[in-house]
Order: structure tokens, then sequence, then C-alpha cells
């Protein structure tokens, strides 16, 4: 008896969701191999984003037609393309100052994190709300104390472990979708 198409459809789908998801998972080792490289790497492609953003909003600037807010869409550009040159050309520059940012938004998301765990405070999972926020915390003034030095090294770090997380969920995913087909194979058509 042939398989049902939709099953076959399935199984494909939770091969290639597999195979990215190993593929990610070695991209997350390596990066957490070689924190710098990955580091850098985000920070240019962090700045290309920045360039196609700065010309975008020149081009509107420019079909805006109004001079008012076609002005300030021009210089805001502008000053986007300026940055996005910078962090191209100086990629460890761009490295530190995207670690800079990094440490202000853990500071700041820890402190909001407490905030809202004592506010929420008898509420099931508190705990490990205000937990979170206070290693959110940690890290910023780790990251801090560290600095520049830790610019070398955080982005990247925290990119393979973001990766391997990533990986992680794509292969649990896939592995299920790939259950539920094999499962459902047997049932249909019977």
């Amino acid at each position: 008896m042939s398989e049902h198409p939709l099953v076959g459809a399935i199984k494909a789908q939770s091969g290639l969701l597999i195979g990215l998801g190993i593929l990610t998972l070695v991209l997350g080792f390596l990066a957490i191999g070689s924190p710098f490289v990955a580091g850098v790497s985000v920070a240019i492609v962090v700045g290309c984003l920045l360039l196609i953003n700065g010309v975008g909003q020149c081009f509107f600037a420019f079909q805006a037609g109004s001079f008012g807010s076609g002005l300030l869409a021009l210089i805001l550009g502008g000053l986007t393309v300026i940055c996005a040159v910078m962090m191209l050309a100086h990629p460890i520059f761009g490295l530190g100052v995207l670690t800079l940012i990094l440490m202000a938004y853990l500071f700041v998301e820890g402190i909001f994190e407490i905030f809202v765990a004592f506010q929420i405070r008898p509420t099931l999972g508190w705990g490990w709300m205000a937990f979170s926020g206070i290693v959110s915390v940690i890290l910023g003034i780790v990251l801090w104390r560290d600095w520049p030095v830790s610019g070398e090294f955080a982005i990247g770090l925290l990119f393979g472990i973001k990766l391997i997380f990533l990986a992680v969920w794509m292969l649990q995913i896939g592995f299920s979708g790939r259950e539920i087909a094999n499962s459902a194979s047997g049932g249909i058509g019977n």
C-alpha cells in the first residue's frame, strides 16, 4: 500500500528541518569555538543591514516630496549610512559598540524583569522571572567590567549559544514531525 502524500510531505519537511538543525548546531559550536570571528561576522551583517536601511531612508527622502519630512528622512538616512560605513570599515569598533548596546540592554531588561517579578509576586513563576532579571543584570555588569575586551568575545559567544538553542528546537520539531508522520502512515487507509 502506498503512503499518503501528506505523510510523505511531512516526512520530507521533517527531514529538511533535521538537516537544518544539524547545520545550525555545527555553526553554533563553531561560533562558540571562535567567538571573535563570529562577533566580527555579526558586526559586518549588522553594518550591511544598516547600509541597506540608510540607503532606503535616503531614497524615501527624495520620494517624499515634502521638504520638511523629506529633509528629516534624508538626515536620518545619511547618519545611518555613515554609521554603516564605519561599522563595515572597522568591524571591531562596531563589535565594541554592539557590546555596549548589549550591556545596556541586559542591565535595563534585568532591572525591568526584577521590578515586574516583584509586582506579580504571588503569581506562579515570579521567582524565575526575578532570577532571570538578576542574571541579566550580572551579565551586564560582567560585560561592563571587562569592556572593551568583552567586546571581542561576548557577541560571538552569545550568538553561538543562541544558534545551539535554535538547533535543539529545530531538531526537536523535526524528530517530532517525523514521529507523527510515521505513526500516521500506519493509520491512514487502514
